[in-house]
């Protein structure tokens, strides 16, 4: 049965060798369709497929590789070609996982980039390594990440340290400044980029819901009602300083300068409800206070260069050199130690949403187990 399943598969798919050789027309065509675009095929000395890289210089600063085997040869040779497509910019920064071959390799060819780790990934080794308290460090950890001031953070992190103080040591072990955006004392860029889903999801479930553009007019809306609660009340000092009252804390609301006592203010170059605040009080609209990041017309410029399809594999018409040009599959990976895994993991939302009940094996009744069934039959 096995023999036949591998000839169906080669009969619906194709053979690999095949596959590997059409590369060098297949970048060929790719090269055509978006002029300007890097692409670049590294063999091995008996013509065995290593490396690929394609950069799509004309539509966005978007790029990716195909490597026989992740290691570090393999996150050097990429991070090269990325830097010879795209070149060092101000205000870059490289956001990654803990992954030891991009923390070597991005050190050796952006020595002078700042390197951030990623939040979610993060999380997903805190649950992998620690076991204790999950529910409990899910919304803190989170909430930490993305806190405003050092105050919050280090409320936080007293929480988390009291739950499992071996996650205080992992993150410090990290370093705070990779993934706290309080910590992280960065440029313009870095903020944006990492901060635009940050403020969607700094809001209610409600609000995650709505696009970039709805995200103010909800909390506008949420502003009112607030108001109308009289949960916030707005004092002037000067022009444009504002004391703004969230029930029993006092916020300093700078309009001049975009900064509110908050910190969010500042860091998503969004008015935060507090500014809001201040703004309805001075009847004025938040549009001149938001980052261009967040219009319309800066979204629409990012997908206004249009995404042309490649032509049908008939219609290719390549040169005799690059159709004559042999690439084989690659020499193959060394079988890794272990059991082979057969489940992808899980993420902590299917975790959490799975739950898991306790039958009884004498007779399928859930809430007990049979040790404790009250039901049991007797012993004689």
């Amino acid at each position: 049965m096995e023999g036949k399943g591998k000839v169906f598969t080669q009969l619906l798919r194709g053979h690999t060798a095949d596959s590997y050789n059409k590369l060098p027309k297949y970048f060929y065509i790719l090269k055509k369709t978006y002029p300007g675009s890097v692409v670049k095929l590294k063999k091995t000395t008996n013509e065995c497929f290593l490396y690929a890289f394609v950069a799509f210089c004309t539509i966005l600063p978007l790029a990716y590789a195909v490597v026989d085997s992740e290691n570090d040869e393999s996150w050097k040779w990429f991070f090269e070609q990325f830097k010879q497509a795209y070149g060092e910019r101000t205000s870059m920064c490289v956001v990654s996982d803990r992954n030891e071959s991009i923390l070597k390799t991005t050190s050796i060819v952006y020595p002078g980039v700042p390197h951030y780790s990623c939040v979610s990934q993060i999380w997903t080794n805190i649950r992998a390594k620690f076991k204790k308290g999950h529910l409990q460090l899910n919304e803190l950890y989170f909430a930490r990440a993305g806190s405003c001031t050092l105050d919050e953070f280090n409320e936080r992190m007293s929480k988390i340290e009291e739950i499992d103080r071996r996650v205080k040591s992992y993150f410090y072990d990290i370093g705070y400044h990779r993934w706290s955006r309080v910590h992280a004392t960065v440029n313009k860029t870095w903020t944006m980029t990492s901060n635009i889903v940050e403020s969607l999801n700094a809001v209610t479930k409600e609000a995650r819901e709505l696009s970039i553009f709805d995200l103010l007019e909800y909390m506008r809306t949420l502003l009112e009602r607030w108001t109308k609660e009289k949960l916030l009340k707005v004092r002037a000092s000067i022009d444009h300083i504002h004391t703004v009252i969230d029930g029993v804390k006092r916020y300093i609301v700078c309009l001049k300068s975009k900064k509110c006592s908050c910190g969010q203010f500042k860091l998503d170059e969004l008015p935060c409800l507090h500014a809001l605040a201040a703004l309805r009080h001075r009847n004025e609209t938040y549009e001149n206070y938001c980052s261009s990041y967040y219009t319309r017309e800066s979204l629409l410029r990012t997908y206004e260069i249009p995404v042309n399809p490649l032509p049908d594999e008939s219609k290719w018409n390549v040169p005799q050199h690059i159709s004559d040009e042999v690439v084989n599959p690659p020499m193959g990976e060394k079988k890794q130690p272990g059991r082979p895994q057969k489940e992808r993991y899980k993420t902590f939302d299917e975790l959490k949403s799975k739950k898991y009940k306790v039958s009884c094996g004498n007779y399928g009744g859930e809430g007990h187990n049979k040790r404790s069934c009250k039901n049991a039959p007797k012993k004689k």
